[in-house]
């Protein structure tokens, strides 16, 4: 799975939950910058020490 696809699964998971607006656009700026960072590639591709 692509971050981007699960930065928006988790996105869409925690507004079912009712998380509040704010914590929501916190979590979208956090993916974000993982992806930028890392670009947009499999999940599985990154290592813990990369992290």
């Amino acid at each position: 799975m692509l971050l981007s696809e699960a930065a928006n699964s988790y996105e869409a998971d925690k507004k079912i939950e009712g998380f509040s607006p704010q914590t929501l656009n916190a979590y979208r700026l956090q993916a974000k910058l993982l992806v930028n960072y890392f670009g947009d590639t499999e999940m599985s591709d990154i290592t813990l020490h990369q992290l």
